[in-house]
């Protein structure tokens, strides 16, 4: 956090505007010598000092303290990653009285806001009693609203409004959400290919290729995800259900979304289990929960953003934009767990509980979340 600095404050200031030390000192009615110290911080302007000092420089008296409770990326990462692991090794409310606690320290920094945020909603699932985890998902939620009408930057404006109808549809609040978001009118014209064209006119061949891959492996994310929530909504369409799953089908394998981003097919996975168990089709059923499985004890763990032969530039921009680098939002053990507890606790499969098929791959998963611990 950056300290009081308010000596190089007032020293910068009077140089802009080419005032001495006695100019000051006359101004403020004390001596040259008081100024020096304020200047060299053996000492501080009193209280009363303040607005005036900051009225000759025409600056705010938070400008004038030269006092910003701020953190850098770096640091915003590595608070992330740390309470994240306690998450998943401490009592929950000891963790969340340490989030509330940098919150209301760094209530003014809206990247940290922004992250802490989406670390509560992370992990709300972990608080214990009636009604907790809605009430954390409120807690997140305020943050959100805070970094929308105080930010003042368009980037972490998005973001925030996007984690606002995330914990409105969690609240079960889904009228609220289209007041939020806006729904498209106009024909998407992405930026990245305006930019890399601008990079590639003025010769930055590196700079345009990085772009474009950057913009494409965006896209992709956003296409898979989007596209298996739509099949989620095509269960009463078969037709649709089953067209859906093959160009999903054809787009992970064109792309490698196996080794290149595996998180994308967990959630993949259990949908189309879900759907055909709620088909009455158990062997389909059981066929994608095998192969929920078998990605599980195939991946790296803990998991990681990362390119590949295709996407060669990809790992600088993920280590330098990310907010969280390559590191993913939770703990590898609450990873592991909520994959099990998706399978083993969920209500859908109860008509497969009996099916020794479902049986062995709940066994192996719990095998696999015992390699975690």
């Amino acid at each position: 956090m950056k300290e009081i600095n308010i000596a190089k404050v007032i020293q910068k200031k009077r140089k802009e505007r080419h005032l001495t030390q006695d100019d000051i000192a006359a101004y403020i009615g004390v001596s040259k010598a008081s100024v020096s110290k304020w200047e060299t911080a053996q000492s501080y302007p009193d209280i009363t000092f303040l607005p005036q000092l900051a009225a000759l420089f025409n600056i705010s008296i938070d400008e004038l303290l030269g006092y910003e409770p701020q953190l850098t990326k770096t640091q915003i990462r590595t608070l992330y990653c740390q309470l994240s692991e306690r998450f998943a090794t401490d009592p929950f409310e000891e963790v969340l009285g340490q989030c509330r606690e940098i919150i209301k320290e760094y209530y003014s920094c809206f990247p940290l806001l922004l992250q802490m945020g989406i670390l509560l909603v992370n992990h709300c699932m972990l608080a214990t009693g009636s009604g907790e985890p809605q009430k954390i998902l409120e807690e997140a939620r305020a943050l959100f609203v805070r970094i929308r009408a105080e930010s003042g930057e368009i980037e972490l404006i998005k973001q925030a409004g996007n984690m606002e109808a995330v914990c409105l549809l969690s609240l079960g609040k889904p009228d609220e959400v289209t007041g939020i978001l806006d729904r498209p009118d106009s024909v998407l014209v992405p930026q990245e290919t305006l930019l890399s064209m601008a990079y590639g006119m003025t010769g930055k061949t590196q700079e345009a290729k990085s772009v474009c891959q950057v913009g494409i492996y965006q896209y992709l994310i956003a296409l898979f995800s989007l596209m298996s929530h739509y099949q989620e909504l095509c269960g009463d369409d078969r037709h649709m259900f089953d067209e859906t799953q093959q160009r999903m089908e054809a787009l992970a394998e064109t792309f490698r979304i196996q080794e290149l981003h595996p998180v994308l097919l967990f959630p993949y996975y259990l949908c189309m289990a879900q759907n055909y168990a709620g088909f009455g089709e158990i062997r389909k059923a059981c066929e994608y929960l095998e192969r929920y499985e078998r990605l599980a004890g195939m991946t790296k763990w803990p998991l990681k953003l990362h390119g590949d032969a295709y996407f060669t530039l990809l790992d600088e921009w993920l280590e330098d934009t990310m907010p969280l680098g390559n590191d993913m939002p939770r703990d590898e053990k609450l990873v592991r767990k909520s994959m099990v507890e998706a399978v083993s606790g969920n209500p859908v499969f109860a008509v497969l509980a009996e099916d020794a098929q479902f049986q062995a791959v709940v066994g192996r998963l719990k095998a696999c979340e015992e390699q975690a611990l």
